[in-house]
């Protein structure tokens, strides 16, 4: 059985990062610690913290990348909530075992150097799901 530890983040997608970044910032009164483009997925992110979970925004590089089909076809929203498991390799397998459709069938690199795989909503309730795992954080954790 999956147990997640906590809610890594939540993505968002939105048209133009500098826009929503001055948003969370000025309105909110949160503070960006990190944007990082990511080629693999086309996106460009830029992350903050609300208390011990993160808030993920998702800006296209590319109009045909998954993130620029969803702002197509959806609009600016929120676009997945990520949880952060141990051993996700373990946790695919879980996963399709007890019949849920995958869009990785095995983890690949994300933002912040995450190890992480998607679950398709059509088999989560219509709710895309990321698994993340900070691997570097597990090895440090060993020998501390």
């Amino acid at each position: 059985m999956m147990k997640p530890s906590h809610i890594e983040h939540i993505g968002i997608a939105v048209k133009d990062l500098k826009t929503a970044v001055t948003f969370y910032e000025k309105v909110l009164g949160l503070k960006c610690y990190n944007i990082e483009e990511v080629p693999e997925q086309s996106v460009k992110t830029a992350f903050f913290m609300v208390g011990p979970t993160k808030i993920e925004l998702l800006e296209s590089t590319d109009p045909e990348g998954p993130v620029g089909k969803f702002i197509e076809k959806k609009g600016e929203g929120i676009h997945h909530i990520a949880f952060a498991v141990e051993k996700i390799e373990e946790q695919l397998i879980h996963a399709e075992q007890m019949g849920i459709k995958l869009i990785d069938s095995s983890p690949r690199k994300g933002a912040e150097g995450l190890d992480i795989a998607f679950l398709h909503p059509k088999s989560t309730n219509g709710v895309l799901i990321e698994l993340c795992e900070d691997k570097k954080k597990e090895k440090i954790s060993r020998f501390v």
